[in-house]
């Protein structure tokens, strides 16, 4: 029997699956998550994952977090260089196909259902209107849907890139901040709201200006830490022990990530809703219900009442992306022999 495998390819984490059309996308016949960082190339885990099964692979399907040109890819936040034409190669395959990482996760959209989402406002959708996905991870993703008359079509884009805009005099010291004592000479929304840089440039900014203290057992953590975002989200949310400087962190973070979202209803006239995907809103859930993340999104001057008519929902399906992937595999091979 013939299977699709399909992968979700992520600076952090590497998840691959067997596909059957039988079973469909949401019913793997096999699938394992891998340290993406512990492997020199996505080679080595496909090899890894494949010795584990005696399935007949013929097509190939992944969601990779990084731009898509011309069957090629490098991975954003990892150092790997991922070509369609070597692994079609490498593994006999018939047919290898790359989405863009929120590419993937926009094609299952459409296929979300209630168990999938929780819903920030419900809002006023249009049936047909666009769809924005953001997606704060490892980095930040984005990506767009549009109505062609008969299905919903997702659109790659690099968003995440697009150079960050203060909203507030706390933001436009953050800028300043990264300008001056980090030198960067872009400072893009990726590097205020994502795991890898985001968290952890507001809790130093906010650390710099000295205004709020942080716990003293989460300040020894953070000396030594490889990965100081767990951490600072853990200190946050700690009902027993809360971080003052932490859950300002947080809160920030979650403005920021609002008013990125708001853009993208700017940009794309994204009427038919909005999706928080990536492996950090399922975790702050809290932070983006206490009324902060909204206040952000609709503050769009002339145009906040067309953002407060927009539904807006956290993607909760932990496997979003494989699920994208698997479901355009299927469709693009389903005719293969």
């Amino acid at each position: 029997m013939t299977q699709l495998l399909a992968g979700d390819i992520g600076g952090t984490k590497t998840h691959l699956a067997l596909i059957s059309p039988e079973q469909g996308a949401r019913t793997p016949i096999a699938e394992k998550k891998f340290a993406s960082d512990n492997y020199d190339n996505l080679e080595t885990i496909i090899q890894t994952f494949l010795e584990t099964t005696d399935h007949d692979i013929q097509s190939a399907c992944f969601g990779i977090a990084g731009p898509i040109f011309q069957g090629k890819a490098e991975v954003t936040n990892l150092n790997w260089h991922v070509d369609s034409k070597a692994l079609q190669a490498k593994f006999g395959l018939n047919h290898v196909a790359f989405l863009n990482d929120l590419e993937s996760v926009a094609n299952a959209i459409p296929f979300l259902g209630s168990n999938d989402l929780l819903t920030l406002n419900q809002g006023q959708p249009d049936p047909t209107g666009h769809i924005a996905v953001i997606a704060p991870g490892t980095g930040l993703g984005e990506a767009f849907l549009t109505w062609n008359g008969k299905r919903y079509v997702p659109h790659a884009c690099e968003g995440g890139h697009t150079s960050f805009s203060p909203n507030n005099d706390l933001e436009v010291g953050l800028l300043q901040y990264l300008y001056q004592h980090q030198g960067h000479h872009h400072v893009s929304f990726e590097r205020v709201c994502s795991g890898e840089y985001g968290i952890p440039n507001i809790y130093e900014y906010l650390h710099y200006l000295g205004l709020i203290k942080p716990s003293p057992d989460v300040a020894e953590k953070l000396i030594d830490a490889e990965d100081p975002t767990p951490i600072i989200v853990q200190a946050a949310l700690d009902e027993n022990q809360r971080c003052p400087l932490s859950e300002k962190t947080m809160e920030m973070f979650v403005s920021i990530l609002g008013a990125a979202a708001g853009n993208m209803v700017m940009s794309y006239l994204s009427t038919g809703g909005v999706y928080l995907g990536g492996g950090i809103p399922p975790r702050i859930i809290p932070f983006l219900e206490n009324g902060t993340f909204m206040k952000a999104f609709k503050n769009k001057g002339r145009f906040s009442e067309l953002n407060s008519k927009v539904p807006v929902h956290i993607i909760i399906n932990p496997n979003v992306g494989l699920l994208g992937a698997s479901l355009f595999g299927l469709n693009r091979f389903a005719n293969e022999k």
